[in-house]
């Protein structure tokens, strides 16, 4: 089957399409990124600016003429924290349906944090033990522990590497005093966040995913044997911190010259490393295995998973 997921979040509207079936592995046959960063468009009544949506719209026309030309089977489209808070956000899912088509289904906070569980669990395997997941996007973390495939606890934190960029980091580069209120503030956050996991084991391995973990893992991370040909990506909490600071000191439009820092992250990587570091503190995470999955294969998972065998 050729399957397709857009996903409408708060940096870009990213559609994939995979040949796929019960059982196999998705393989990736076409993918069309356009980036948004819509936290820059957020105004003080939590609605999107005229121009956020108007950069919405020829983002999700784009999408829809590159999904009539790939023939799809199935599509699935979502949207995340970005259009699930806004204001006037239902007012744009109609209108996103009456121009284009596409009736994006709104993805809660806990939703997404259990569906990019699924995706990490699949591609560690029950090897991996108890898991805990790390996931940065751009308005959200997502957290999410178990034993299984399906989590025992997962929540959303309002602490997206574009959010947080917006809300605190005002200048570029930031000013040491805003870092530092930053980083107080996802502290206190993640503190209370973590009150949900006490009680249970202390998980055997902690996975992050998403473009922003990823990216913080090329600068500064390790490669290592993995199973089979591949290579198992490692983030280390030391190399994180002895990083973050460096690329505090540089202005965004330098940023994309470090290894792994791409032009659509670069303004946003400083808030995505006080945020990770600051889960990795308060968790107690000495070290992150990466996953190349995210949220988006574990929608084209949990969507195999239901067809009749």
């Amino acid at each position: 089957m050729r399957l397709g997921v857009l996903d409408v979040g708060s940096n870009t509207v990213h559609l994939i399409v995979v040949d796929a079936h019960p059982g196999a592995k998705p393989v990736p046959e076409t993918s069309q990124k356009s980036v948004l960063r819509l936290m820059r468009y957020l105004q003080a009544d939590r609605s999107i600016s005229d121009e956020g949506v108007a950069k919405i719209m020829e983002a999700m026309h784009r999408a829809a003429d590159a999904v009539k030309k790939s023939k799809l089977d199935h599509f699935m489209p979502l949207a995340t924290s970005a259009i699930r808070e806004a204001k006037n956000g239902p007012e744009l899912l109609k209108r996103i349906h009456r121009e284009t088509g596409i009736d994006l289904q709104v993805m809660s906070g806990e939703e997404e944090a259990r569906t990019t569980f699924l995706a990490v669990r699949r591609w560690f395997g029950w090897a991996a033990g108890r898991i805990m997941l790390v996931d940065i996007g751009g308005g959200s973390l997502e957290l999410a522990v178990g034993d299984d495939e399906l989590s025992e606890h997962a929540i959303s934190v309002p602490l997206g590497a574009g959010r947080s960029t917006v809300n605190f980091l005002h200048n570029d580069p930031p000013t040491d005093d805003q870092v530092e209120e930053l980083r107080k503030y996802a502290r206190k956050l993640i503190k209370e966040a973590a009150e949900t996991f006490e009680g249970g084991a202390r998980p055997d391995q902690f996975v992050g995913s998403s473009k922003t973990i990823r990216s913080l893992a090329r600068l500064a991370g390790s490669s290592i044997d993995g199973i089979g040909a591949g290579q198992r990506t490692t983030l280390q909490k030391w190399q994180l911190d002895d990083w973050v600071p460096r690329l505090a000191k540089l202005r965004s439009e330098a940023r994309p010259a470090l290894p792994g820092i791409t032009t659509d992250r670069a303004l946003q990587i400083v808030a995505g490393g006080v945020v990770l570091s600051e889960v990795m503190h308060v968790f107690d995470i000495k070290q992150l295995d990466v996953s190349p999955w995210a949220m988006r294969e574990g929608v084209l998972l949990d969507y195999l998973d239901r067809l009749p065998h």
